[in-house]
This record gives structure tokens, sequence and C-alpha cells, in this order.
């Protein structure tokens, strides 16, 4: 019995968190009535768990009494790049020399994209430099959109002109992960065999997503 009591209250400290994490979008938080209802229990309860995930920082209760994501999120989140690094880099190799443009795994981080993972390609005349940390709106560049396209349940390749750099051309395909918003994608400067660019990033991004799963 106290094993089930154990699991059952890891379970709902999980769906805690998953709830604040899709609050965390909108920065508004819930409130203590609010995540009880999501959850089915009382009150009491959902103060308990409040007082544990508290004591490790992955929540806090702002001053309107509202509950949001804690600090403590911020550094596992951090400890997940290297897997992510680990997983993508050999796909983005690949992907970058198959397509002869810079590769990159992209995750959405708040309102903007940041990319964890850069490949460029290794027989090139140029290519375009983007580097691990750059970041931008998701709703500019092929990689955020494609990020946004996810998160409506649209698996299709994205592609943009010309919207972060004059003259880049980007191609962007979600990772089928419920799980994570990210993107897999190129980014060239003017010619770009697009066609192929499309099939490649598709493919790619699947093979993330099997890598992590």
């Amino acid at each position: 019995m106290a094993a089930a009591e154990t699991s059952q209250t890891l379970d709902r400290a999980l769906r805690l968190l998953e709830l604040l994490a899709d609050e965390q979008h909108g920065r508004a938080g819930l409130t203590v009535t609010e995540l009880a209802a999501a959850l089915g229990v009382a009150r009491p309860v959902v103060y308990r768990l409040l007082g544990t995930l508290a004591e490790h920082r992955l929540v806090r209760r702002s001053d309107d009494g509202r509950v949001r994501l804690g600090i403590g999120v911020l550094s596992l989140a951090q400890r997940v790049h290297p897997l992510l690094r680990e997983a993508a880099a050999p796909v983005l190799r690949r992907l970058a020399d198959e397509v002869r443009a810079t590769a990159h795994l992209t995750i959405a981080d708040g309102g903007e994209a940041l990319a964890v993972v850069v490949v460029e390609p290794t027989r090139t005349d140029f290519h375009v430099s983007y580097r691990v940390g750059s970041r931008h709106p998701l709703d500019r560049g092929a990689a955020g959109r494609a990020i946004l396209a996810g998160r409506r349940g649209d698996r299709d390749v994205v592609s943009t002109d010309s919207e972060l750099q004059p003259g880049a051309v980007g191609v962007a395909a979600p990772v089928p992960l419920t799980e994570l918003d990210a993107s897999v994608g190129v980014v060239a400067l003017g010619d770009l065999d697009r066609p192929l660019a499309h099939r490649a990033v598709r493919a790619a991004a699947a093979e993330v997503a099997a890598a992590l799963a």
C-alpha cells in the first residue's frame, strides 16, 4: 500500500509540473484551486505537493498566489542539452553533408527559438555560420515556424526566405515528439536544392525523434 501511495504521489507531482509547463507559455501561472480541479484532488493534497516541489525549487508561488515553474526546472533542462547533442549530432552531420548546408536542432525557450546543436557541412565553398545559442523569435525563421507548426499538430516542412538574414534560405521540420518542442532544419545562402532539403529534413527530424524516444 505504501509503495502504491508513493507512486500515486509521484504521478500527481509530475502531472502538476506538466500543467504548469503547459501554462508557462502564457506566463500567468495557476491557482491552487485550478490545480486541484485539474488533478481531481482536494486543495490540501495540492498544498503538500507544492511544499515538496518548492523545496527543490521546481515551483514557486508569487505574491498573487498563483503557482509557476521554479528556477530548479531550468537547472534540469540544462542537463538535458548534452543528451540532445548526443542524439542529434550524428543525424545533423549526415543532413549537413547531404544537403550541403548548415544543419541545426532548435528548441523552444519561452517565446524564442534556441539553437542547441549546429553542424556545418564539410565540403562547401561557403555556408551560413550559425552558432549554438543563437536565438530568434518563434514566429520568424523556418526553425521557429516549424516548432509552432508542430504545436498545432502540423508535421509539414516549413521554408522561409531572408527572414533572419538577407539571402538566407531556411528549411525545417518539427521533431515528431509531443514531449519536445523542437525542429530540425538547414540554412543556406542562395542556392539550395529545396526538394532534396525537404525530404532530408523531414527524415532527419524523424530520426532524431527515434533516437530520443
